[in-house]
């Protein structure tokens, strides 16, 4: 395969050769699973955070999350922040905001992030634009349905098997931030039945450099267009800062609201969240990570 790698993307990405894993878990407990073996991906690990009280008395809805090594302990990540997944969830669990759910953090490698999570079928949208599309990005060898299979047909299911996990679709969502939410956006739209439910931070809809002009975001949307859900079975969540590459962003996320709203998605099943000063790391996804948990996972009212 010809794997061509955008700078402005890959400075985002932990270094290169093998992670250490998260050992700091203030809340809850966490298990790994080293090298998850799969047919349609290379090896990585799969971190499982159980909330505090888990019990395989009852069944859990699960929450998938990209690039996983970002996600709980700052200590081993390339930049020494973390979204801090494991205290925002327990906070709000205590409060009662949410019902204890179980998250599944999948490690991004760093060769590979990018055609990984690019929406694959987006591609050829691009390749019939009649916007001027970079040719390095019309020669790359995308993943991302590969990827996608992975989770389907591998995590799953392994998943399902080792903890107490609900599968209805309502109980099974996506996270992820920067080309993480773009394929969250992309397991949502091909794979609806499985999913019910996607937050996409700070989401690279331009989908290549941002700087230079080209049709690959305008691609991604008209994929969009073509092939996510109608609203009825799903819910969605959309945000983006203002500084540094999330200053990009609100060209794009105005078009996909224009999309979400004719396919009749409303304020019950659909947010779109602009977090003014903020920027594209960890630590700003983390300060309001709080609301795109609760607004996919609230807590029923109790009568």
């Amino acid at each position: 395969m010809k794997y061509k790698l955008l700078p402005c993307i890959t400075v985002l990405m932990l270094c290169a050769a093998a992670r250490p894993i998260p050992k700091v878990i203030s809340e809850g407990s966490i298990h790994t699973i080293e090298n998850f073996e799969s047919e349609f991906i290379a090896p990585r690990n799969v971190h499982v955070w159980l909330p505090d009280g888990y019990t395989v008395e009852k069944k859990y809805p699960v929450l998938y999350m990209h690039d996983g090594h970002m996600l709980f302990d700052p200590t081993n990540t390339w930049n020494k922040q973390e979204w801090g997944v494991d205290e925002v969830v327990s906070k709000l669990i205590k409060d009662g905001k949410v019902p204890p759910f179980i998250v599944v953090g999948i490690d991004s490698l760093d060769d590979t992030r990018y055609q990984e999570y690019f929406p694959e079928k987006a591609q050829v949208y691009a390749k019939n634009s009649s916007e001027s599309i970079p040719e390095a990005f019309l020669e790359i060898d995308f993943m991302a349905d590969n990827y996608l299979q992975f989770l389907v047909k591998e995590l799953k299911p392994f998943i399902k098997s080792k903890y107490s996990v609900s599968t209805k679709r309502e109980d099974t969502a996506l996270m992820g931030s920067s080309m993480g939410g773009l394929i969250s956006m992309y397991a949502l739209s091909e794979y609806p039945n499985e999913f019910g439910k996607a937050a996409c931070i700070s989401t690279h809809f331009p989908g290549w450099v941002p700087e230079q002009s080209n049709g690959i975001g305008g691609s991604i949307v008209a994929y969009m267009s073509d092939n996510f859900p109608e609203a009825g079975n799903h819910k969605i969540y959309y945000d983006f800062g203002t500084e540094d590459l999330d200053s990009f962003y609100e060209p794009y996320q105005v078009l996909v609201d224009e999309l979400m709203k004719t396919k009749g998605y409303t304020n019950s099943d659909w947010l779109t969240f602009k977090d003014e000063g903020a920027g594209h790391n960890e630590v700003s996804w983390n300060k309001r990570l709080h609301i795109p948990m609760t607004f996919l996972f609230q807590a029923k009212p109790k009568s």
